[in-house]
């Protein structure tokens, strides 16, 4: 069992360190900043051996070059962002299979929050790690790509097996639940999985991970096909994407 530490940083990140216990081998999914991942090395008496960055934006990259420069870590990113990732060292395409340990992990490539935006999918352990592309009950702001583009991505993330667990970058969760429920005030799951989040939150604990499951039963992106959204947006058996890219368009201003 692969060993998962989330480390809150800056205002809403998340850091995400992984370690195998068989070979020791430990990975940090976007670090914002070193500090704070040198010290849960120590504590662990853990080795560095890679970073996996899902995209370039400092939040997810800012601790980069102090953890390659203390730990000689590997950098892995997407090809395509290699002129903008500090410390890029090995780039990944789309299907790519790279492993920590004996544990294996697919790079899916996930364009619309950035153009480079890539996830880390360990199949066999049923664990994601998407970065800004999918949040708990939300999505990624489009900075670079379309709303086709991150529509695709979401539909790559969507079809995985419902009871993968994912971890996102930001704790987003409350704010993204309450404009769900702007779009579907009668939907059961929402209200539970509020109350849910809601308690935890108050007791400082993190939202995460969720599931595929629980956003295919509450996430708005993940819910073009609602009668009741659709209604909420005057838009009863419109096209999918233009469902989606409206939801968007209403989660930038709300």
């Amino acid at each position: 069992m692969l060993n998962i530490t989330l480390i809150p940083a800056l205002n809403d990140n998340y850091i995400y360190l992984v370690h195998d216990p068989v070979s020791g081998q430990t990975a940090a999914i976007d670090p914002a900043l070193a500090e704070p991942v040198l010290d849960v090395l120590a504590k662990n008496q853990w080795r560095l051996h890679f970073i996996f960055n899902t995209h370039h934006h400092g939040d997810h990259v800012g601790g980069n070059l102090a953890l390659q420069q203390q730990t000689g870590c590997t950098v892995i990113a997407a090809k395509t962002d290699r002129q903008r990732i500090p410390g890029f060292t090995i780039g990944v395409d789309d299907n790519d299979i790279l492993a920590l340990g004996e544990h294996s992990i697919r790079v899916i490539s996930t364009p619309g929050h950035t153009r480079g935006h890539t996830a880390y999918y360990f199949a066999d352990d049923g664990l994601l790690f998407c970065g800004d592309t999918l949040f708990a009950m939300g999505c990624g702001r489009l900075f670079e790509g379309t709303a086709e583009q991150l529509w695709d991505s979401l539909q790559k993330l969507k079809a995985l097996p419902a009871d993968t667990r994912f971890y996102c970058a930001h704790e987003y969760t409350l704010a993204n639940g309450r404009f769900a429920l702007s779009l579907e005030p009668n939907n059961p799951a929402l209200h539970q999985r509020m109350a849910q989040v809601t308690d935890l939150r108050r007791q400082g604990q993190p939202s995460l991970p969720s599931t595929i499951a629980e956003e295919l039963a509450t996430n708005p992106f993940f819910r073009e096909h609602s009668p009741e959204l659709q209604a909420s947006l005057g838009m009863v058996g419109k096209r999918p994407l233009a469902v989606f890219t409206q939801v968007r368009h209403l989660k930038d201003n709300f």
